[in-house]
């Protein structure tokens, strides 16, 4: 008898199929073996993939690919790479994918041999690892042009009746920036209905590396227009905040952030609890995964195998699609 995980994997590699995505390893070149990346746009990308039967899902994390003292990557990181095995969605990898330094060796032995099978259907934004190298060449390399534009690492992408909007809080998004700049200009054009937006340092953690000013300004910007969620990682952590305004006050019409800074580096303490901080969890690697709705989206944190830290809940859009 077939088993539903059989029946889920050859829907799944038909999905993958009609998106004109291989499912095979190649060869390694340039130092990342796996899946090539899109030879277009993050915005063309998806439109593919929603036309070739992606489901309306996210599945998140950051600070992924470490490597062992053997130089392999670490067991982690493998198990929470397991978890998007035969679970169709599209990828959000939140930045610090490539420890120590981001460079291209680095992707190839601690990054890609375990998420890279999900390459063809990853957003990604860039951490600060990757930019140990100035300019983030071999993350930009690695994923191609489904990364955006390599001078800027931000771009966005309308899914499932979403607007995803990525950032680069490696670069300069304060006023005055071209960051923000180009912020404004895509959030005033975007269609009606619920907005995301990822990028790696949080505004709000209780984690090590604590609040971070330098995307305050565009957190204000977001939350003018009507933002539901943020994700983020850097702090190696699952932390998940009420809805909050852009100065930190607990607002029910507010911004709801996630930390899911663990897919699979090691894992660091909390330090200083933030006010509006939810559910914290420093012991349990696993991915975050969202459900999205054209009113609204269901988030469940999933651990790796034999974790018994589980958080779920459900969220109403500011701005629901038609």
């Amino acid at each position: 008898m077939t088993s539903f995980r059989s029946l889920s994997r050859l829907a799944w590699l038909a999905v993958m199929s009609l998106a004109g995505c291989s499912t095979d390893h190649a060869a390694p070149t340039g130092g990342a073996g796996a899946l090539a990346p899109a030879s277009d746009g993050p915005a063309a990308l998806v439109r593919r993939l929603e036309k070739a039967g992606m489901p309306p899902r996210l599945l998140i994390a950051a600070d992924i690919g470490q490597c062992d003292r053997s130089g392999k990557s670490r067991p982690e990181t493998r198990a929470t790479a397991a978890l998007l095995e035969d679970r169709p969605g599209l990828v959000i990898a939140a930045g610090d994918l490539a420890y120590p330094d981001g460079k291209a060796l680095d992707f190839a032995n601690c990054y890609d041999p375990a998420w890279g099978s999900a390459r063809a259907r990853t957003l990604p934004a860039p951490g600060n690892h990757e930019y140990h190298v100035a300019g983030a060449p071999a993350y930009f390399e690695y994923f191609g042009a489904q990364a955006g534009d390599p001078a800027a690492g931000w771009y966005s992408v309308n899914f499932h009746g979403w607007h995803l909007v990525a950032l680069n809080s490696n670069l300069p998004a304060e006023e005055g920036s071209a960051q923000l700049a180009w912020l404004r200009q895509d959030l005033a054009s975007r269609p009606a209905g619920c907005l995301l937006a990822f990028w790696h340092h949080p505004r709000f953690s209780s984690g090590g590396h604590g609040n971070n000013t330098s995307m305050a300004a565009a957190w204000r910007v977001l939350a003018q227009a009507g933002a539901d969620l943020v994700l983020n990682g850097h702090d190696h952590d699952y932390e998940r905040f009420a809805p909050q305004d852009a100065e930190g006050h607990a607002d029910p019409h507010g911004t709801r952030e996630l930390v899911v800074g663990s897919g699979g580096a090691e894992l660091t303490p909390f330090l200083i609890v933030k006010d509006n901080s939810e559910v914290r969890n420093n012991v349990t690697y696993g991915i975050l995964e969202l459900d999205l709705r054209r009113d609204g989206f269901d988030w469940r944190f999933l651990g790796t195998d034999g974790a018994e830290f589980e958080d779920r809940g459900t969220g109403i859009c500011h701005q629901p699609g038609a």
